[in-house]
């Protein structure tokens, strides 16, 4: 928690400080110019891998597989796009980097372990959760209940 509270403060200093470097090494427009470029290459990007990822994913759901990994992957790309939108240098390198493939990869096999997949085969109505088919020791169903609070007020 106490490396998320520095990475607020010290993300949006050390951007300030390369922004203003870089603007006075070649001006000013052509930074903002240089910061628009990026996000929109960056974004190109990645709606491209987005709906390859959603294409895999797609397919996967349709083979009967679940699609965790592909799950991660949007996850990650999702806080790519954010990054690329967000003015600065540092993080639209932060947000390529999560562009490419193998980097990407790389982020959602180390998520991939902290994963807990369950098949939704495991929780079908009428038998409780990790126990086989043939088990006799008895039903469950899931439902909502609610009373109506004017309930005395209707006719009946």
């Amino acid at each position: 928690m106490r490396y998320l509270f520095l990475l607020f403060i010290a993300m949006p200093i050390v951007e300030m400080w390369l922004l203003i470097t870089v603007g006075q090494q070649i001006g000013a427009l052509p930074t903002i110019g240089l910061v628009l470029l990026t996000a929109v290459v960056g974004l190109s990007l990645l709606r491209q891998q987005g709906f390859a990822t959603l294409f895999r994913a797609r397919n996967k759901l349709d083979a009967g597989e679940l699609p965790a990994l592909e799950v991660a992957e949007g996850l990650i790309l999702a806080i790519c796009g954010a990054l690329l939108l967000t003015p600065g240098f540092v993080t639209d390198v932060i947000g390529f980097a999560g562009l490419i493939p193998l980097v990407r990869r790389q982020l959602v096999s180390r998520l991939a372990v902290k994963m807990d997949v369950v098949s939704y085969a495991e929780y079908q109505v009428g038998r409780p959760p990790h126990q086989g088919p043939d088990s006799e020791k008895g039903q469950m169903l899931d439902g909502e209940y609610w009373q109506d609070k004017d309930e005395d007020r209707l006719p009946k």
